[in-house]
């Protein structure tokens, strides 16, 4: 069954939407973290039920996350996208908390080629984990804020919040 709730973040309302797991923490794993205005961003569907109870464990994770107590998440996921998604998504997740890489360099870690970048950017642009797995920490090759399917403000406030940019 998919259930879904709703809760406020620093980053605006956050649509967290999720499946009932023997296996996850709290009983729900995760499907999609999405904000308002998303590009490709979670939609609520017929027949999904809301269940604020189902995502205590989610939230409590969430809440310490922006609290600055956590800087990694324990959150079962529900498995999605294509074998070459999943590759650079599993990527984004090794990404330490309060540092960046480049679309390049997820490119050279999953074994991709130099021309992959592109690709990488459609995969990473297509997380549906906003914040959990931490799609933000990746810049352009001149350290440049460049795309987030969240918008850049947010990126923009979540590396700050990790220290991995300075404010102006």
């Amino acid at each position: 069954m998919t259930v879904h709730t709703t809760i406020d973040s620093p980053l605006g309302e956050l649509l967290l939407v999720g499946e009932e797991s023997a296996t996850a923490p709290g009983g729900t794993a995760l499907v999609s973290l999405s904000v308002p205005g998303q590009k490709g961003g979670a939609v609520l569907q017929d027949g999904w039920s809301e269940d604020a109870e189902a995502f205590t464990e989610i939230v409590s994770q969430l809440h310490s996350y922006f609290d600055g107590e956590r800087t990694c998440f324990d959150i079962e996921c529900v498995e999605g996208g294509t074998d070459f998604q999943r590759r650079v998504w599993q990527a984004l997740e090794a990404i330490p908390y309060g540092t960046t890489v480049s679309y390049g360099d997820i490119a050279r870690q999953i074994g991709a080629p130099r021309t992959a970048v592109r690709s990488v950017g459609t995969a990473i642009g297509r997380n549906p984990l906003l914040v959990v797995r931490p799609c933000h920490r990746v810049i352009g090759a001149t350290g440049a804020l460049t795309g987030y399917a969240g918008g850049l403000e947010r990126k923009q406030r979540l590396l700050v919040h990790e220290g991995a940019l300075q404010t102006a």
